[in-house]
């Protein structure tokens, strides 16, 4: 029923769109002499404050056409190498001069959480000049019929493992928050199958392995409701006419206002500088302001199943660090991991991912060598400074082709190789 009323408050409202995306114009019209003035630009910024409050922001694009390699600029395209129901493989598929080795491949596995995996755009760009990049491009829940039959957490981890074969050996997997849980869980599975197309390295970034660990405001609302609790209040079926009606799932427009409510003060204060930008006609800080919103607002519906097992297996049973997690009824075993460079990432201000929760990975891989496995703690930012931002880019990413290049499996065996022929000499 929420859902419906949800929908119907967004139809009801467009006519109030429409008359302030028609005030927008007629103020910040440049034959217009009132669009000059203070008043001109108050009622221009009002009516677009309004109008980007009320209305339903759609899936982003990604927007990068070019990269840098070898201090040459080249330029880049979007291809779907793989699909199904609930997700495309993208690949960023550069121009490079014929003979140029592309690099490591990588494989990025975005966070279905509620947001695109268009906000790690930033975390794609300052990875394509260093590798072949892939990102899992997953589709929201409510366009999806029901007739394409169900998405859990199992299915997430199968999705995880077929991407990698369809990539081949000696592909490396970044996992950004939430699928860190179910990438560590493939990783665990292919390497008890000794499965050639096992990744070399694992990148694990701000991730909730053991959120025991300093529990952060997200954990304890976890703990404090259960389950029974998530499945009653968050669960509702896909109105029409959306193609996924009558699917169950979990509305991104609640996830929103999760994340809004977390930190409201900070969002009020952004919206306040937003509308003076406009009324300075401070037009650079008025744009940044847009380009964050038009992503951090646009928001996707998550099957009920996969978000009631999620939350059931890492914010309430902590079934991953106990040992206790399954996998289509079978343990799964993070020790059976040896031959898979391990990084971890950490923000020292997370406030999603407290500190230590994404360190817990290297508990749980004992046999990991100790020459194949780091921790780095970046300071001074958040969660979304972890995968994104000016730091993202000088400290963070660099660490991590870093890790690639020395940990790959072609560099392992070529230094085995070495270290067999001394002991022999």
């Amino acid at each position: 029923m929420l859902y419906s009323l949800y929908e119907l408050n967004h139809a009801l409202m467009q006519p109030c769109r429409a008359v302030a995306d028609a005030v927008k114009l007629y103020y910040s019209n440049p034959t217009n002499p009132l669009s000059h003035t203070p008043f001109g630009r108050a009622a221009a910024a009002m009516a677009e404050l309004f109008e980007r409050s009320t209305r339903r922001y759609g899936k982003p694009s990604f927007g990068i056409e070019k990269t840098v390699v070898d201090v040459k600029e080249v330029a880049v395209a979007e291809t779907v190498v793989w699909s199904r129901p609930f997700c495309n493989l993208i690949h960023f598929v550069r121009d490079l001069p014929a003979g140029r080795d592309g690099g490591p491949k990588l494989l990025i596995v975005a966070p279905m959480s509620g947001h695109y995996a268009t906000l790690l755009a930033g975390t794609v760009e300052a990875m394509l000049p260093h590798a072949e990049v892939y990102i899992t491009d997953w589709t929201d829940a409510r366009m999806v019929p029901a007739s394409a039959g169900r998405f859990d957490l199992d299915d997430y981890i199968d999705y995880v493992i077929d991407m990698l074969h369809a990539l081949g050996p000696q592909t490396h997997v970044m996992a950004v928050c939430q699928p860190s849980v179910p990438v560590l869980a493939a990783a665990a599975i292919m390497a008890a199958r000794d499965d050639p197309f096992a990744p070399s390295t694992m990148t694990l970034m701000g991730a909730p392995i053991d959120t025991r660990r300093n529990p952060t405001a997200v954990n304890q609302l976890a703990e404090s409701k259960g389950i029974d609790w998530f499945r009653k209040n968050v669960i509702m079926r896909v109105p029409w006419p959306a193609p996924g009606v009558t699917r169950e799932v979990y509305p991104g427009f609640l996830q929103l206002s999760g994340f809004l409510g977390m930190n409201l003060d900070r969002h009020v204060a952004a919206h306040k500088q937003f509308f003076m930008h406009l009324v300075e006609n401070d037009r650079d800080s008025a744009e940044k302001h847009r380009d964050f919103y038009d992503e951090y607002l646009a928001v996707m519906d998550l099957t009920a199943e996969f978000y009631l097992q999620t939350v059931d297996t890492v914010f309430l049973r902590h079934a991953l660090p106990k040992g206790e997690m399954m996998h289509r009824g079978a343990l799964v075993d993070p020790a059976a991991i040896r031959n898979i460079g391990l990084l971890t990432v950490e923000g020292e201000n997370d406030d999603i991912s407290g500190l230590g929760q994404t360190q817990a990975a290297h508990d749980l891989c004992p046999n990991i060598p100790a020459d194949r496995r780091a921790h780095y703690v970046q300071p001074a930012v958040g969660h979304y400074g972890v995968f994104n931002g000016s730091r993202f880019r000088s400290e963070i990413a660099p660490r991590i082709v870093a890790f690639m290049i020395d940990n790959g499996k072609e560099s392992c065996v070529s230094q085995r190789g070495r270290q067999d022929d001394t002991a022999t000499a």
